[in-house]
């Protein structure tokens, strides 16, 4: 064991007492907060951004097909399923990370009760559509069956559109559509959700794709878009090009008129992922301030430390210890400090965090912030890179403040009080 490591494990961060001196708890205080702030940033922006992005790829599809050409009406921007099913599952590599695919067609209409009307966008689905999402977001009733022969009117509208509406399980309503004429079906309320993502909860009922191929008069493989779900999100880029060539190779070689556009979901989403890749400069920002304050408050605790021992440095010089290793023993002892401090931090950090993870304490304004509670993503290689730079940081902060030792004199100390 070195002799300078072995010297500061026999001494205590403070000389003058068996405990700590009231400086040095606040210097621990300090940094503690600091670490439980640092954590708490890190996994609450971290759960923010999980549960935001979960919710887009929940109710977009990764990858969107549809029709290239600029129409001014919906029965110019159809596309043909088969030739899009054909095209996609003839390549056996981007099949194989396809989750599922279906024929989605939407179209604006309006809903009408007795008392009030809304304008929405009517989604009708096929049965291929992943339902998985909005089941889990169902506050009442059940998803539409949208199998082939079932009864197409079954619709499931959001709880704000519910309230709005005064409507509930089981209501029966008239939906508008307009084109050059108005077009009036029979809709039935199955279900209610609630996503607590406001730009869809406003704006969407979903429903059997089947309906709106009646009120456009399409036969039964048309829509708007095929939506295809991935079974993993990276490489969005890649498998969009893929999905595009294969269509266009497909289209070459059946001497199709149509020609297919395919866009992922970061580039049909632009705002959101912008917005949220913005919150880790809010991150930086708060991890940059709490490392400047708990290196302040290192250095003052170092210092502090250095002077109730200014005897023992004295005594050490004395004995022909050089500077360096006095130094080192200064290190090692505030060493002490930092590692308490980054112990209790994580724990008192972490703890919370699990606490609003399982209980929900700390509830939101879910228009605001697209949920009603604060979310937490404890991510365990995230916490590690963070301690380990706040241990890295903290002892390359220790290295200016030590140098202080060099300026003291045997001669000087001996008499110092």
């Amino acid at each position: 064991m070195r002799v300078e490591l072995f010297i500061a494990r026999r001494l205590k961060l403070s000389g003058s007492s068996e405990s700590s001196s009231p400086s040095l708890n606040v210097a621990t205080i300090g940094i503690v907060l600091a670490i439980v702030i640092m954590i708490l940033s890190v996994v609450i922006v971290m759960g923010f951004k999980s549960e935001v992005m979960h919710k887009i790829y929940s109710l977009d599809p990764h990858l969107k097909i549809t029709n290239a050409g600029l129409g001014i009406d919906d029965n110019y921007s159809t596309v043909d399923a088969h030739e899009v099913f054909n095209a996609i599952l003839a390549d056996d590599t981007l099949k194989s990370r396809i989750e599922s695919m279906s024929l989605i067609a939407e179209k604006p209409a309006i809903l009408k009760t007795d008392n009030d009307f809304k304008g929405v966008v009517y989604r009708g689905v096929d049965e291929y559509y992943d339902w998985r999402y909005l089941k889990e977001s169902l506050v009442a009733g059940r998803v539409p069956n949208v199998k082939q022969g079932a009864d197409n009117r079954e619709i499931i509208i959001s709880k704000n559109m519910a309230k709005q509406l005064q409507l509930k399980v089981g209501d029966r309503l008239y939906t508008y559509f307009i084109d050059n004429k108005v077009k009036m079906r029979r809709s039935i309320i199955v279900g209610i959700f609630n996503t607590d993502f406001d730009s869809f909860d406003n704006s969407y009922i979903v429903g059997n794709i089947t309906l709106l191929q009646s009120v456009n008069d399409w036969n039964a493989i048309t829509g708007n878009y095929v939506g295809v779900n991935l079974t993993k999100r990276d490489s969005l880029n890649e498998n969009c090009y893929r999905a595009y060539s294969d269509l266009c190779e497909a289209m070459i070689a059946h001497n199709s008129p149509t020609l297919y556009h395919v866009t992922q979901i970061e580039n049909n989403n632009v705002s959101y992922f912008t917005w949220l890749g913005m919150l880790d400069m809010n991150v930086i920002i708060i991890l940059t301030l709490m490392i400047i304050v708990s290196s302040f408050t290192l250095i003052a605790a170092m210092l502090m430390i250095v002077l109730e021992r200014i005897k023992m440095i004295g005594m050490l010089k004395a004995l022909g210890a050089t500077n360096r290793s006095i130094r080192l023993i200064f290190i090692y002892l505030t060493s002490k400090l930092i590692i308490k401090s980054v112990i209790i931090g994580n724990v008192i950090g972490i703890g919370l965090a699990l606490l609003q993870q399982h209980f929900h304490i700390i509830h939101l304004n879910a228009e605001a912030y697209y949920m009603s509670y604060v979310p937490i993503e404890i991510s365990i290689p995230a916490l590690i890179l963070l301690n380990v730079g706040i241990l890295v940081i903290s002892y390359v902060t220790l290295l200016a403040p030590s140098h202080i030792v060099s300026t003291i004199k045997p001669s000087s100390t001996m008499q110092f009080e």
